[in-house]
């Protein structure tokens, strides 16, 4: 039986290990496409029409609560307006006045309605016209002629009572009643308010008149905010036996629905293939609808269906592909890695191969660590290398002719002696004292007691400058006064807090330098009471600085540090901290 299975294997097994792989790829990634594409598109297509209707009813409900608010406005328009002493004395005098009444009372009358309105300061901005009518049905508008549109006929009266829209008003008992028409006009730009005018004297609360408000479908534009690509916005009046569309953008023609209930409308959408949310109003009591076609909504998700067969086509070609170059990629790798080596050796220092995340890639890639590294190291030794020339370089620069300096110096001083120019003579001096101290006989390191004294010469020059605005101050333990450090380590510290610190400052300054031993360190610290500074990172990359903390590092290992610390319009703080390398103390100190 072995036997045989074995023989079946070998008489369907592939030879060529390219046509193995072809055929593994095709097999193994053809049909989880498939099947994933066909779960992709249901689940894509459900959960957008999900996501689609719950972002709608929130929007729906922000759109009603939006409505609310111009709802009320309009209510307590209609209240405002029914409360009008002004109003009810007319419309008290002209149901008991004759029906001869002059013209000049009814312009008069519509006087008083506006000015109304606009002593109450309502947003008037979608009121088409606000109408008000007496027992017998005598109009005073405001905003449109003084008639009572397609009903002013001979019999007016009758025509009125028996609407429907007259019931309901003498039904809710002076409540405010929404209508999804223009009860005067029909017209489908507005839709009517209806509210009775009662007699608050009379016991019974007797009917004065009616208020009929004419409101601009456009309110809706701003009830319903949002961008006509996607989808409309309808909202239905549900009357008791039939829904009245009072606004609609979602529908090319809402002719074409049948009579019905709010119901039916609904189910009418469904079947016309239109995705329907819904939220009833509060104030209204009307449904607001946004609608979408099933198929416009449904458009991306149905390019999966044909996404997921291109897939499947470019997975075979893929496949295919794949085959023949898998081969290649066994041994690729490591002919990189001969060839990386080979190029080392003839000194290339730059490889831009890349592997695969694989024990032969881990080897390539921790070789192009090694010479990375390799690389950086020697480029550190070169730096260093370099700083060393550049600091002998600028010793020596700095020695030429010292001794023509200091005579010319020493003769500034006599002349200025002898004209009795103190302050010059003691700037030449000083300057002298400082230039003998920075050369310092060629040496790279000074005592601290000769690091000191250079800072008393630069500060007696800067005082002379400043009118001696100065004043220094020095704490530094004895113990450490011999030791030796690297020269000019402190004195740019001071000229910074000069130039940086002081200078810019109004008034007097002062600088304070500390020095001490802490645990088998030096610790130096510069302290000012001047401006501040408001940008460390550009204060710490200039130039002096800068130089401080290179020759820091270069003279005493990375275990040195310079740290800047300020407080703007207080002072600045700046410590230089290196560990002792010697206690040899100089005999001119």
């Amino acid at each position: 039986m072995k036997n045989r299975l074995r023989y079946l294997v070998s008489k369907f097994r592939l030879q060529r290990l390219r046509s193995r792989f072809l055929v593994a790829m095709i097999v193994i990634s053809l049909p989880p496409i498939m099947i994933v594409g066909y779960m992709s598109f249901d689940i894509a297509k459900n959960t957008l029409m999900e996501t689609n209707a719950q972002t709608y009813e929130n929007h729906l409900e922000t759109s009603s609560e939006v409505a609310d608010l111009l709802f009320r406005s309009i209510i307590n328009m209609n209240r405002s307006i029914v409360v009008n002493n002004e109003v009810r004395e007319v419309l008290s005098s002209s149901n008991t006045a004759n029906s001869t009444e002059p013209e000049s009372t009814s312009e008069w009358t519509s006087n008083k309605l506006q000015k109304a309105i606009n002593n109450n300061q309502f947003d008037t901005k979608f009121v088409n016209s606000i109408c008000v009518f007496n027992l017998e049905f005598k109009t005073f508008c405001a905003g449109r002629s003084d008639d009572a549109g397609v009903y002013e006929q001979p019999d007016k009266i009758k025509l009125i009572r028996q609407t429907d829209w007259y019931q309901s008003a003498l039904q809710d008992q002076g409540k405010v009643v929404f209508l999804g028409y223009d009860v005067l006009d029909h017209s489908k730009n507005s839709f009517s308010t209806v509210k009775l005018f009662r007699d608050a004297s009379s016991p019974n609360g007797q009917t004065m008149g009616l208020l009929v408000v004419n409101i601009s479908t456009d309110i809706f534009t701003n009830i319903f905010n949002e961008n006509s690509n996607a989808g409309g916005f309808m909202a239905l009046d549900n009357t008791p036996e039939r829904s009245k569309v009072v606004f609609n953008n979602g529908l090319t023609d809402d002719a074409e629905l049948k009579e019905g209930d709010n119901a039916s409308l609904i189910r009418q959408l469904e079947q016309k293939g239109y995705l329907i949310s819904q939220y009833q109003n509060q104030t209204t009591d009307w449904t607001f609808i946004h609608l979408i076609k099933v198929n416009e909504l449904l458009k991306q998700s149905n390019q999966i269906r044909t996404i997921t067969t291109l897939i499947a086509v470019s997975m075979g070609v893929i496949a295919l592909l794949y085959s023949i170059f898998i081969s290649g990629s066994i041994t690729r790798p490591l002919l990189q890695i001969k060839k990386m080596m080979v190029d080392w050796t003839k000194g290339d220092r730059e490889f831009e191969e890349t592997f695969e995340q694989d024990e032969v890639g881990t080897i390539g890639e921790t070789f192009k660590r090694v010479v990375s590294e390799n690389k950086a190291l020697n480029e550190r030794l070169i730096h260093s290398q370099l700083k060393e020339r550049e600091a002998e370089l600028r010793a020596l620069q700095a020695q030429i002719k010292p001794h023509f300096l200091y005579n010319t110096l020493d003769s500034i001083y006599w002349m200025a002696t002898l004209q009795k120019n103190h302050d010059v003579a003691q700037m030449a001096i000083s300057l002298s004292e400082s230039f003998k101290l920075s050369l310092n006989k060629g040496k790279d390191t000074i005592s601290v007691y000769k690091e000191l004294k250079h800072i008393e010469h630069y500060m007696t020059i800067q005082n002379i400058r400043y009118h001696n605005r100065f004043q220094y101050m020095e704490e530094v333990e004895p113990a450490i006064m011999g030791m030796e450090i690297m020269k000019l380590l402190l004195q740019p510290l001071v000229e910074n807090a000069i130039y940086h610190g002081l200078e810019p400052k109004v008034g007097e300054g002062t600088i304070r330098l500390t020095g001490k031993r802490d645990d088998g360190y030096l610790v130096f610290t510069v302290e000012d009471n001047g401006v501040g500074i408001a940008d460390l990172n550009a204060t710490e990359q200039g130039y002096g600085l800068k130089n401080v903390r290179e020759r820091l590092t270069l003279c005493y290992g990375t275990t040195s540090s310079l740290t800047i610390s300020s407080v703007v319009n207080q002072g600045t703080q700046i410590q230089i901290r290196f560990q002792l390398f010697g206690e040899k103390r100089d005999t001119d100190a």
